[in-house]
């Protein structure tokens, strides 16, 4: 997740925490990026859509998201600031190595595209509205393997 020259300190902060956290996993290094409540405003698709989370329960977000894919990876394809708020096109990549709903571990490289707008309050970040490819995760791991 390299970004040269990102001249803005929020988005430094953004990059290191999809860093730490997304990819990495450091499940103690959520609560040097995160305020006291997070909100995930609109993620259709995601179990915690609607919640306000505190830091305990956003490290348990993470674990539980990151056992499907635990060698994911973030990449940044652009960020765009306005306010206290950036948009982050981003790629996801990782391996299916664990159960989802409906779905058993396939051990398939899988890739999503998305959007996400986070909000900060000072240098911590308060919450995301995100829309997801979850459809094209769906497609890769439901068809049929090549002949």
């Amino acid at each position: 997740m390299m970004m040269e020259n990102l001249q803005s300190p929020h988005k430094q902060i953004l990059a290191d925490f999809l860093k730490d956290v997304w990819t990495d996993g450091k499940v103690d290094a959520v609560d040097q990026y995160l305020a006291d409540s997070y909100t995930i405003h609109n993620d259709p698709g995601d179990p915690w859509d609607g919640q306000t989370l505190s830091i305990e329960g956003f490290q348990d977000r993470l674990v539980q998201s990151r056992a499907m894919a635990p060698d994911q990876i973030f990449h940044v394809e652009k960020m765009v600031e306005e306010g206290n708020e950036i948009a982050v096109v981003w790629t996801w990549s990782g391996t299916h190595l664990g159960d989802i709903p409906g779905i058993p571990a396939t051990g398939r490289k899988i890739t999503m595209t998305g959007l996400t707008i986070y909000g900060f309050d000072g240098d911590r970040l308060t919450g995301h509205w995100q829309v997801a490819d979850r459809l094209s995760v769906f497609q890769q791991l439901t068809r049929s393997p090549p002949d």
